[in-house]
């Protein structure tokens, strides 16, 4: 056994050299990875951004499409072939139809490969003739990679920490009264561990619902092929005082350390360590909308999120023998179309202030990273409305599900973050000061000229930080 897996070190650290190798000297690989919390809009930001890089009319701000860099942009096979394709066709079908409509979610984890055809600038261009990058963009559940923070803990850990969030939220009621009348030092059996199980995945599901974004384990909300395994079958449980041998305690542990080993891990080998950039979509306002709880547990959230990269520039020994690092990090606040342009500073200082603790360190280490507020697709336009006459910065668009035209404010606001952030630390149920509303708006009737990709808000941005200086 210990020799297999000598051998499968060795193996992989061989194919991983053979990779960097190839990469380095023909055609560079620039690995993408994006995730988000639920919500945040994951699969229309990967379709509108591989729409708008191969027709790049409405990319300014990215500046190898407007140096004239890019020559050419197309999507071919993927270089794994065990993983699902992310299917642009299919949601850009849905977004640019007749009856437009937002794409499905994507629920596990997919692959895509955009290439370029890019001629080098300045005394290099002059010299060569153009080449090929590579664009794999990896696509996977931000619930997973908040996943990443378990292996670090052992199950009385991560027991005793997810109780406590349950007993501070109301969707934790009927999860705690039937750990109630569990005796965790009990003989253990199937039907008991198989109804907490499901307890406490009705749980997840609804505080996800409510706004909360730090529900592990992932893969209980997004299970796939492994729905029903005991390796999805367990819950926290509250400490015996000497768990025997074959208690219920003792099954949750075991079932525990094998999601790790078995469902994290490999995740982590397999895809998340290899990445090069990445980007963290976050639904910043509809966490404001729910409460400072919401926030708080969202700042909790991209503090882990941060903590499972291993930050830094790649350097050339390490990346040869396998090292790999991410080299930048963008936060990116999303549906910033739902605000007047007025207010996007003030997102955008939202976003930095949650995440500050965490991007430090990140800064620290070497990764660089940036915070900004972003649309991956505009749905709406910009108009004043009069309201018992006062002149609010408002937006206007069709409302999902009635499909009116509606204009809409929001609320205003704050110009200083600590103004929502410091009631949300304060453990604060409500605003005192004021409210903030969320609407949800249908996509917009895409009339698109030849060379431009779908309207947007600062994509372009998004895409020169993360790629920019590869192409």
């Amino acid at each position: 056994m210990v020799l297999g897996r000598i051998a499968d070190g060795v193996s992989r650290s061989v194919e991983t050299l053979g990779a960097t190798v190839s990469e380095a000297f023909f055609e560079p690989v620039i690995r993408l990875g994006v995730t988000g919390l639920a919500r945040s809009g994951k699969t229309v930001f990967i379709t509108s951004l591989v729409a708008n890089l191969m027709d790049r009319g409405r990319m300014p701000q990215f500046s190898p499409a407007a140096s004239g860099a890019i020559k050419a942009a197309w999507l071919q096979p993927q270089p794994d072939d065990t993983l699902p394709r992310f299917d642009y066709e299919s949601h850009l079908a849905a977004l640019s139809g007749d009856n437009p409509r937002w794409p499905e979610s994507t629920r596990s984890i997919s692959q895509l490969r955009l290439s370029f055809r890019v001629q080098p600038t300045g005394l290099l261009g002059a010299v060569s003739g153009p080449r090929t990058v590579h664009l794999d963009i990896v696509d996977y559940p931000g619930e997973w990679l908040l996943d990443l923070g378990l292996m670090e803990k052992t199950y009385a850990d991560w027991s005793a920490e997810t109780l406590r969030r349950l007993e501070t939220r109301e969707e934790g009621r009927a999860f705690l009264a039937l750990l109630d009348d569990t005796d965790a030092g009990g003989k253990f059996d199937e039907p008991t561990i198989k109804t907490l199980a499901e307890a406490f995945t009705a749980y997840l599901h609804t505080a996800r619902e409510a706004g909360f974004s730090d529900c592990t384990p992932g893969r209980f909300l997004l299970p796939g092929e492994m729905a029903g395994s005991p390796v999805l079958t367990f819950a926290p449980l509250r400490p015996p005082e000497k768990p025997a041998r074959g208690s219920l305690w003792r099954e949750c542990e075991r079932r525990f350390d094998a999601y790790k080993r078995e469902v994290v891990k490999p995740f982590f080998r397999d895809h998340f360590a290899r990445i090069d950039r990445q980007v963290v979509l976050v639904d910043a306002l509809g966490a404001i909308h729910s409460g400072p709880p919401a926030v708080e547990d969202l700042r909790q959230a991209l503090a882990d999120i941060l903590g499972a990269f291993r930050p830094g520039r790649n350097r050339w020994l390490t990346s040869m023998l396998g090292g790999r690092r991410v080299e930048r990090i963008l936060f990116a606040a999303t549906k910033a179309d739902h605000l007047h342009h007025s207010q996007h500073p003030r997102l955008t200082a939202i976003m930095e202030a949650l995440v500050r603790e965490a991007r430090d360190r990140a800064d620290f280490s070497g990764a660089r990273t940036a915070a900004m507020s972003i649309a991956s697709i505009r749905a709406t336009v910009e108009e004043q409305i009069d309201w018992r006459g006062q002149m609010l910065d408002a937006v206007r668009g069709t409302l999902l599900g009635s499909g009116r035209q509606a204009a809409y404010y929001p609320g205003e606001l704050p110009d200083d973050p600590a103004r929502l952030l410091s009631p949300a630390r304060e453990g604060v149920k409500k605003w005192l000061d004021a409210d903030y509303e969320i609407m949800n708006f249908a996509p917009p009737q895409l009339h698109l000229r030849p060379g431009e990709g779908p309207p947007h808000i600062r994509l372009d941005r998004a895409a020169e930080f993360l790629i920019g200086d590869r192409l």
